[in-house]
């Protein structure tokens, strides 16, 4: 399937539904392609702005998907009609039912210990037949050339098809691309998905999220740590994107 992209910002989001994202990860998995998928919400986006290694990043990734609202509202405005938006624990969570119904192993790299052990008690309930290869919670620090080596191997011997990576942005999206062509499966970025399907973080109600208010959500429930993020991040949002569509407008009339 031909890969259509737009660019947002300074990051290119593939304009892709659930459907043709989940038979892209399923196929590369089954084929155990190392490669890596970014899901880009309001905050990477902005950061590839700035970041001139984190948007190489971003643009460099076999797919990047529109996981904010805004994202998705902006892509349909740039012409993309009926772009959904496809979030990370979304479509971890729909690619586990195909991944328990296909076989395929999956990893989970990221997070705490204590999460992790929630997370796999869920998974055990709601997909009994689910093939985990392993669960793993590193260091908080830099890793050691030989101790890095030892995960990929970890990793590798698992038969992982696919390996949920939660060290929050943009930390996991280096990690992904430092060893895209090491790791044998498919890396998908996803936040705090772990948290949010582990129980350890509430997730906004389907509402809020139906309506791109999850980002409100959010703030309502961590203020001190969000305000200025979410303020900044997403004022610089809207400025750049009313220039990217100021500019576009101007380059179709001339």
């Amino acid at each position: 399937m031909p890969r259509k992209c737009q660019p947002v910002l300074g990051a290119h989001i593939d304009v892709v539904d659930w459907n043709e994202a989940l038979e892209r990860i399923i196929a590369w998995g089954a084929a155990h392609e190392s490669r890596y998928v970014c899901i880009c919400n309001v905050h990477s986006v902005v950061t590839t702005t700035s970041d001139p290694e984190f948007r190489q990043i971003v643009n460099g990734a076999d797919m990047s998907t529109p996981d904010g609202a805004p994202i998705a509202w902006a892509l349909r405005r740039f012409g993309h009609a009926g772009q959904p938006r496809v979030n990370g624990p979304d479509l971890m969570w729909k690619y586990l039912a195909h991944a328990e119904k296909n076989g395929q192993v999956v990893f989970f790299y990221g997070s705490t210990d204590a999460t992790l052990q929630k997370l796999q008690a869920v998974l055990s309930r709601q997909f009994p037949l689910l093939r985990i290869g392993g669960v793993y919670s590193p260091p908080f620090r830099e890793l050691s050339a030989r101790e890095d080596q030892d995960e990929v191997d970890m990793i590798n011997r698992s038969g992982a098809h696919v390996v949920f990576v939660g060290l929050g942005c943009p930390k996991q999206e280096k990690w992904m691309a430092a060893h895209r062509g090491r790791i044998q499966g498919v890396m998908i970025g996803v936040g705090a998905a772990f948290d949010y399907h582990a129980g350890t973080i509430k997730r906004a109600p389907l509402w809020w999220q139906q309506n791109g208010l999850e980002w409100l959500y959010r703030l309502c429930s961590e203020p001190r740590r969000l305000m200025r993020r979410y303020m900044v991040t997403n004022t610089l949002f809207i400025l750049g994107f009313a220039r990217q569509l100021i500019s576009r407008k101007f380059s179709k009339s001339a």
